[in-house]
């Protein structure tokens, strides 16, 4: 158990570094798996939040409407969470939370920069969120979770803080078929946001076991990073908390 948690621990600074290098201009992900500026002619959009790490656009999907409570994942330089913001309007907040604290705080800086007064940006750990239980209706995220070393406990922690019946609309990578482990390994040097990456079917089960209902895939598309044989796609999906507990 000890050499797991070592493990991770190790994952998470790799993460944390890397991005804050990303944050501070200081070195570029590579990723850009939607096409450019996918949101770009979206209430919100602010060009200086789109670093290019995403990929999907999950706030497409969210149905968010104005009043509701949401939580970013992985919310690196604000971009979701801004597109957010205008659907919930002033009566609904947006919180983001991410693992690199050069991010946070150039979110912090985008969300000032417009004037969004209900978007909240903090650092934190999503398989320890530091959010309250049962205080979310909506969870986002766009190519994050297949970072997390512990994806069972972030989902976990997903439910822990959607209110009963409340939402996630999740973007992320995962790998399809049988993919030859020197291939991700490359697409892993090439854009480094695949790293983590589980199998389509074991990660949709994931989430079923994790007490999640109405799963929904929303939008698929194979990925192309270094050729059409990378056995990675792009995965949106969308699914509810339990209305109560049973």
């Amino acid at each position: 158990m000890l050499q797991s948690d070592q493990a991770c621990c190790t994952v998470k600074e790799t993460v944390r570094e890397k991005y804050d290098a990303i944050a501070r201009g200081e070195r570029d992900c590579g990723c850009r798996m939607v096409d450019e500026f996918a949101y770009q002619d979206t209430p919100g959009y602010q060009v200086e939040a789109d670093l290019g790490l995403g990929c999907g656009t999950p706030v497409d999907y969210a149905d968010l409407k104005p009043g509701e409570t949401v939580l970013d994942l992985g919310s690196g330089a604000g971009l979701d969470a801004m597109i957010a913001v205008p659907l919930v309007g002033k009566k609904g907040k947006v919180l983001g939370v991410d693992l690199a604290p050069s991010m946070v705080a150039k979110a912090k800086e985008n969300a000032i920069a417009v004037e969004m007064d209900n978007t909240f940006f903090q650092e934190g750990d999503i398989e320890e969120l530091p959010i309250q239980d049962a205080s979310i209706d909506v969870v986002i995220s766009n190519c994050t979770l297949n970072l997390v070393p512990d994806k069972e406990k972030a989902y976990s922690e997903i439910a822990r803080v959607l209110r009963p019946g409340g939402r996630f609309i999740i973007s992320d990578v995962v790998t399809v078929g049988n993919p030859d482990p020197g291939l991700i390994r490359k697409a892993e040097e090439a854009a480094g946001c695949v790293a983590g990456a589980a199998e389509k079917d074991a990660y949709l089960e994931l989430i079923a076991q994790a007490g999640f209902t109405e799963p929904e895939v929303v939008r698929f598309r194979p990925l192309e990073i270094i050729n059409k044989q990378d056995g990675l796609a792009s995965l949106t999906i969308r699914a509810r908390r339990q209305s109560q507990d049973l």
